[in-house]
């Protein structure tokens, strides 16, 4: 059931990141590798905003949210920025891919070991 929340969420999130690759690459005509940092962290706000709220909301955490956000970020922040704007490079760069295609390649790789890290660490019922 949380891996379903989470990949809903992420979905979300999945099309959110497009849409500011998309519109950054379209208006400020940069890379995409050096635009994907800022589309990520923009979606790591906003699925952790619904990770809170729907995903893990059945745990009972006794830390703050602001713990938490500090825990996702260092966790689900580093592979989603580093894994997606290194991927995405490769993708575009090395293996001739389109922008948006090797965005959602890079998203699907990092997307197991995001929610491994949520679950484990951020997330982990009982967590201090």
């Amino acid at each position: 059931m949380t891996f379903g929340k989470f990949n809903l969420v992420g979905l979300l999130g999945a099309a959110l990141q497009l849409f500011l690759i998309w519109l950054f690459t379209k208006h400020f005509h940069a890379p995409a590798f050096a635009l994907t940092p800022a589309a990520v962290e923009v979606v790591l706000l906003h699925n952790f905003v619904w990770h809170e709220h729907f995903t893990w909301r059945h745990r009972r955490h006794s830390g703050s949210a602001l713990s938490r956000l500090g825990r996702f970020q260092l966790g689900n922040g580093v592979i989603s920025v580093a894994g997606n704007t290194l991927l995405t490079y490769v993708f575009v760069e090395f293996a001739k891919a389109g922008v948006l295609p090797s965005a959602i390649g890079s998203i699907a790789v990092c997307s197991l070991a995001n929610f491994l890290v949520a679950d484990r660490w951020v997330y982990a019922a009982g967590r201090v």
